[in-house]
């Protein structure tokens, strides 16, 4: 059975949108885009060498899928090691609206998310990676199918855009596993699924 990890860049006040270009994602009027781009040094650069070691599958949100299928395939180089993992690996997309993926070795996933990413883990080893794809993890979140997070933070605020913890979101615990620092100020932590929230007081 695999496991799911999920890897997302952060602001201090929690924004995830379109962290690498102004392009990338500009709805609902958003005009930050971009704003890890200052922070890709050599460490973080390493960093994601490293998760991108490990993949035996990817799991996509329809917004996530649209912005990589129309970058990635265009970069195939095989000594990159995200483009040669994106590009040949199986990849799953959770979306109502697609109707067909010209990537190579995408499916899509029509059906109820939690009863189709139970079953893709059931039947898949490894470790299926999440990149971004906000919206789908929060819903995954709420049914303990993601077992771990890399969350990496940058040193900065925005004060607006989507967020990935908002309000409403399943009470979860964690246990964290690793702990990092780059050059440039990116703190890189990695936690593990530990169930319920323990309460006390002082």
């Amino acid at each position: 059975m695999a496991t799911l990890s999920l890897t997302q860049f952060l602001t201090l006040d929690g924004v995830i949108q379109a962290p690498g270009g102004p392009e990338e994602d500009p709805s609902e009027g958003f005009e930050h885009g971009g704003w890890s781009v200052p922070f890709g040094d050599e460490d973080f650069g390493k960093r994601i060498t490293e998760i991108f070691a490990r993949p035996t599958a990817f799991l996509l949100g329809r917004r996530t899928y649209d912005i990589f299928s129309g970058y990635w395939p265009k970069h195939d180089d095989p000594a990159d090691p995200v483009a040669s993992k994106l590009n040949h690996l199986p990849k799953y997309v959770a979306t109502t609206t697609l109707a067909s993926a010209d990537w190579e070795n995408t499916t899509l996933l029509r059906g109820d998310i939690v009863e189709e990413v139970t079953a893709l883990k059931e039947r898949t080893d490894g470790e299926i990676q999440m990149h971004g794809s906000a919206g789908l993890a929060r819903t995954l979140l709420d049914h303990d199918l993601i077992d771990t997070l890399h969350l990496h933070v940058f040193p900065v605020v925005l004060g607006t855009g989507r967020r990935l913890f908002s309000d409403g979101v399943r009470p979860t615990a964690f246990r964290l596993t690793d702990a990092r620092t780059t050059a440039a100020g990116v703190v890189l932590h990695t936690y593990e699924l530990a169930g319920r929230p323990a309460y006390g007081s002082y």
